[in-house]
């Protein structure tokens, strides 16, 4: 049976999509979470997907905090995620200090749009236990709420968002930047749902099609191609995206720098409690698929 691949339908995608194409169904199918990583991780526990792509602080912080459904098995995206927050395009937010006390839009319980708040309210020395929240679903939901005065604010990957800004829907007052690479892969643990045999062949071939997309040569003219035609972005924004992004060498290996550091930022912004002794950074991963460097 193919495995049911989970992932969210943005130009960060675009290898995974290439990869697909070329698959036809045969070892794995795709399934489309357009709410993100709240959902991605919510499929995974309903036996609705056996692998996720999906971002790193999430899934780390699900982990620490008792998930079972799932351990990291991959990398994806080897840079930063560059977070915009969003407001209604008449509300009188200027700027992300002019956010403390209010109730900002997620999209899931659990979600890096949640996660990334509270990173947001540590960097502005808010209290992150005082911070309101209010579930909106999807990025339509997010752009709604903020308009009609529900949510002050929302946060989002940029270029997803600036369509929305450019047309006058919303407006940008900041950005925040992840402290970590922004994507990583995860697995349910049970061999009869996501074997580990199958899950290393997915990530090694993955890993052929993530360095094609990575090379100069392809930066140069087909990925923009690629991206102008499946997502509809005008070309000096996907060169300007392509700019800032890089993958992993190799799918099948996580730095475990990139776990104890989320971890630690995590902690502070109060999202994640270490317990005693501290985290074990081997019981995040299936040492049977990842390599950790």
């Amino acid at each position: 049976m193919p495995l049911r691949i989970g992932y969210v339908r943005e130009h960060f995608s675009s290898p995974l999509l290439q990869f697909a194409a070329a698959d036809g169904g045969k070892t794995f199918t795709l399934v489309e979470c357009p709410s993100g990583t709240g959902q991605l991780i919510s499929r995974l526990t309903n036996d609705e997907i056996d692998v996720a792509i999906a971002l790193t602080d999430p899934l780390i912080s699900g982990i620490a905090n008792g998930s079972k459904a799932y351990k990291l098995v991959g990398s994806f995206v080897s840079t930063p995620l560059n977070w915009a927050v969003i407001a209604g395009r008449d509300a009188n937010f200027a700027d992300v200090s002019s956010l403390k006390g209010t109730t900002i839009g997620i999209s899931r319980q659990g979600s890096g749009s949640q996660t990334m708040a509270y990173v947001m309210a540590l960097q502005q020395g808010w209290p992150t236990n005082d911070l309101k929240f209010k579930i909106n679903n999807d990025i339509r939901g997010l752009i709604n709420s903020v308009n009609d005065g529900s949510t002050s604010a929302f946060m989002w990957e940029w270029f997803t968002t600036k369509p929305f800004v450019d047309a006058g829907e919303v407006k940008f007052i900041g950005s925040v930047p992840t402290p970590w690479p922004s994507w990583l892969i995860a697995a349910h643990p049970s061999p009869t749902r996501a074997p580990a045999d199958e899950v290393r062949r997915f990530l090694e071939k993955l890993t052929t099609y993530v360095l094609a997309f990575d090379s100069t040569e392809s930066r140069e003219s087909a990925n923009v191609e690629f991206i102008k035609r499946h997502f509809g972005y005008p070309s000096d924004d996907i060169e300007a995206w392509l700019k800032t992004v890089a993958y992993p060498k190799n799918c099948l290996q996580i730095p475990q720098k990139v776990i104890t550091d989320t971890l630690s930022v995590l902690e502070k912004a109060g999202v994640v409690k270490a317990p005693e002794g501290g985290f074990a950074i081997e019981t995040f991963v299936d040492t049977e698929i990842v390599e950790l460097a």
